[in-house]
C-alpha cells in the first residue's frame, strides 16, 4: 500500500477526549475515529491489526481441535430468562441492550453467548458419542457500560473470541481448561505480550473456577497480586493471603470511653494509644435483591483492612433464598438519601458497634426488618479489642466475642487481600502489586447453564444426564490496544512485529529525485513479494513529516532512500531502539528477513 493512497490522517496533539496513553496514540496515528460515547471505527491501518490478532487466535483455537461457528447477536430474552440471567445483565450489572421487536418481543444485543450456545448444544448433542464438543467465534459483543472510556478497552461494541467447550464429566471439562490455558499463553506469547495469568472471580458468568490473562500496564484497571517465586497470581478481587499479625491489645478490662472527634480508625488509634489490629470497624452495605426486598448488611472486620465487595456479594447471592430471591442486583454503602428511604433515627456513624439495634430500620415491606450481620476472619480472631458502641463520641474497649458481643452472626471470608500480605501457599512470600488490563478470561462452568436450560445428553448407561460445560473469552480489540499500552514511547506506538499493520515503512524523503523514487520503488515490489508487508511513504511531504509519521504509527523497521544512496545503501532503522544503520540495497531483504524471524521466536 502506498501511504499517498492511503486513508490516512494523523494529529499532533492529544485529543480531548483520550485518557490513557494507547487511547491517544491510536486516535493520532490514524488507527481509529470516535463515532459516538465508547463506539469507535476501526480504520485501515487498526483493521490490519486486528485481523492479525484473529489469525493468531484462530490458529491456537484450532490447534486444540476447536471448531470456529458464528452465533447471533440478536438474542431472543427468553433464552436469558431461562437461564435467570435477564435480569442480572439489564437491571443488575445493567450492560445488556435490550430492545422490543414490532411483535412486541423482548430481545437483547449479546454480550455473551452461553444461552445461545447452550440452545444449540440442547437441540443438537443426544449422545455421549458427540463429546467433546468445543466451538468458538469471533464477533461483535455489545454492552452498556456505565462510563465508557479508554477508547477500545471499555467501549459499548467491541470484539470478542468467545468459545464454549462440552462434556460428559469434569475430567474431560478440566483437560479443555487446561488446553486453553496453554492456547491462550501461546496466543499472547506469540503476540509479543508480557502477561500474568491469575485466579479471578467468574462474576455474572458464574461457574466452579476461572482464570484472567492479565497484559501488564502501568494504566490496566485491575490490580494483580503475586509472589516472586510464581506460585501465585490472582486478581484483587480474587486474591487469598494470610493478613499481617494483630499486636498484642493494650487493654485487659472491658469499659466505655469518651472519644470525641474518633470518627474513623486513624483518629481511634492516635486518641486510644492503639493499633488499627486492635479494632474492629462496622461497615455497613445496602443489598437490592431481585425480587425487591433490601436487606442491609452489617460487615465487623478488623480496622486495618478493607472489605472486599465481590467476596461480600458473592457471599450475599449465598443468602439470596433466605429472602425469597435468586441475584443481588446492587451493593452499596449507603449515602445520606438512601439511609432516609429506611433509617428509623439518625444513625452513630463512625461510633457503629456489631450489635446496632435493628430499630435503626423502619418497617417496611420492601427492607429486611433485621441487619444481616457478618463478621470478617480477621474481627473473629481478635479479643479484648475497640469498636463503636452505638453512641455518638463514645467507643467501648477491652471487649470480646462471646462476652459483650454476640457471636451468632456469619463468620466469613470478606477482606481485601493487599500488597504486604503473606501468602498462603507460603507464608515466607509476602504479595507484591502490579497492574494488568485483562485481555482474556476462561471459565469451568460446570452445569449452571445446562441444568436450568435442560440441555443434556443420553450417557453410556442410556441416562439422560446434563452437559458439562466450559466457556473462554478473548478481547481481540481490547488485545490489540492493550499492545499499545504496555509498547510505546514519547515518539509514538512500538508494535509487536507479530501484530504490527505493517513490518515495513519505506520512507521517501525527496519525491522529486527519481533515484530515490526509483530504489523505494523496487524495494517496495521486492519486499512484499518475499512475504514483508511493506507501505510506502510516497506523499509529497517533508522528510521530518514522514519520520514522525513513521514513529507514531509503530511501524517495526523503516527504511530511508536518502543520502546514503550514492554509496549504493539505505539506512535501516529499528523502531522499538530507534538504532539505524546504513546497508547495501541488495542485503536489504536478507537482512531483514533475519530480523523479522528472529522477533517472531
Amino acid at each position: 500500500m502506498r501511504l499517498s493512497q492511503m486513508l490516512l490522517v494523523t494529529l499532533r496533539n492529544d485529543p480531548a477526549e483520550a485518557e490513557i496513553p494507547s487511547h491517544k496514540l491510536l486516535i493520532r496515528a490514524g488507527y481509529i475515529r470516535r463515532i459516538g460515547n465508547g463506539i469507535y471505527a476501526y480504520l485501515p491501518l487498526m483493521l490490519r491489526v486486528i485481523n492479525k490478532v484473529s489469525k493468531i487466535v484462530r490458529e491456537e483455537m484450532n490447534a486444540t481441535g476447536a471448531q470456529e461457528c458464528l452465533l447471533p447477536q440478536l438474542q431472543p430474552a427468553e433464552l436469558w430468562q431461562e437461564s435467570g440471567r435477564w435480569d442480572t445483565y439489564t437491571q443488575a450489572e445493567g450492560i445488556m441492550f435490550s430492545l422490543i421487536d414490532r411483535q412486541n418481543r423482548e430481545l437483547g444485543l449479546g454480550p455473551t453467548h452461553e444461552e445461545v450456545i447452550t440452545t444449540v448444544a440442547k437441540d443438537m448433542i443426544r449422545s455421549y458419542r458427540q463429546l467433546p464438543l468445543h466451538l468458538y467465534q469471533l464477533q461483535t459483543k455489545f454492552r452498556d457500560e456505565i462510563r465508557p472510556r479508554f477508547g477500545l478497552m471499555r467501549g459499548r461494541e467491541f470484539i470478542m473470541k468467545d468459545g464454549y467447550s462440552f462434556h460428559a464429566d469434569e475430567e474431560s471439562l478440566k483437560k479443555t481448561y487446561q488446553d486453553m490455558d496453554q492456547a491462550y499463553r501461546n496466543m499472547l506469547s506469540r503476540s509479543g505480550l508480557q502477561f500474568r495469568a491469575v485466579d479471578a472471580d467468574s462474576g455474572a458468568i458464574g461457574g466452579s473456577g476461572s482464570q484472567e490473562f492479565m497484559v501488564l500496564a502501568d494504566a490496566g484497571e485491575d490490580e494483580i497480586l503475586y509472589t516472586e517465586d510464581g506460585k501465585y497470581a490472582a486478581n484483587v478481587e480474587k486474591a487469598i493471603s494470610l493478613p499481617v499479625d494483630a499486636e498484642a491489645s493494650p487493654f485487659d478490662t472491658y469499659e466505655k470511653l469518651e472519644t470525641p472527634g474518633t470518627e474513623t480508625i486513624e483518629k481511634m488509634c492516635e486518641f486510644l494509644h492503639c493499633s488499627a489490629t486492635n479494632i474492629v470497624k462496622n461497615v455497613l452495605y445496602q443489598a437490592s435483591y431481585d425480587n425487591g426486598i433490601t436487606v442491609l448488611v452489617l460487615v465487623s472486620i478488623r480496622g486495618d483492612q478493607d472489605v472486599n465487595d465481590v467476596k461480600l456479594l458473592n457471599e450475599l447471592t449465598k443468602y439470596a433464598g433466605n429472602y425469597e430471591a435468586k441475584a443481588v442486583l446492587a451493593l452499596t454503602v449507603p449515602d445520606v438519601e438512601a439511609q432516609k428511604k429506611w433509617a428509623a433515627k439518625s444513625l452513630p456513624l463512625g461510633y457503629i458497634a456489631p450489635d446496632l439495634s435493628d430499630d435503626y430500620i423502619t418497617s417496611s415491606k420492601q427492607v429486611s426488618p433485621k441487619f444481616l450481620r457478618m463478621v470478617d476472619q480477621t474481627a473473629y480472631t481478635l479479643t479484648n479489642f475497640a469498636t463503636g458502641c452505638n453512641e455518638l463520641g463514645y467507643h467501648v474497649v477491652g471487649a470480646n466475642w462471646g462476652q459483650e458481643f454476640d457471636l451468632s452472626e456469619l463468620v466469613v471470608d470478606v477482606r481485601k487481600a493487599q500488597k504486604g500480605d503473606r501468602a498462603v501457599h507460603d507464608p515466607s512470600q509476602i504479595l507484591e502489586t502490579a497492574r494488568g488490563i485483562e485481555v482474556g478470561h476462561i471459565f469451568q462452568l460446570g452445569k449452571k447453564y445446562s441444568e436450568a436450560m435442560g440441555a443434556t445428553y443420553t450417557n453410556e448407561n442410556g441416562q439422560e444426564v446434563p452437559l458439562v460445560m466450559g466457556c473462554y473469552g478473548v478481547g481481540v480489540s481490547r488485545l490489540a490496544q492493550a499492545a499499545v499500552e504496555q509498547s510505546y514511547d514519547k515518539d509514538g506506538i512500538i508494535w509487536p512485529v507479530a501484530i504490527a499493520p505493517y513490518h515495513v515503512v519505506i520512507c521517501i524523503p525527496n519525491i522529486k529525485d527519481p533515484q530515490q523514487i526509483e530504489v523505494a520503488g523496487n524495494l517496495y515490489e521486492e519486499l512484499n513479494e518475499a512475504g514483508i508487508e511493506t507501505i510506502l511513504d510516497d506523499r509529497d511531504e517533508r522528510a521530518g513529516v514522514k519520520f514522525k509519521d513513521a514513529d507514531l504509527i509503530g511501524i517495526p523497521y523503516r527504511i530511508v532512500t536518502g543520502r546514503s544512496l550514492k554509496y549504493g545503501k539505505v539506512e535501516l532503522v529499528e523502531r522499538a531502539t530507534h538504532q539505524s544503520q546504513e546497508i547495501i540495497v541488495a542485503q536489504i531483504l536478507s537482512t531483514l528477513k533475519d530480523l523479522i524471524e528472529k522477533a517472531l521466536k
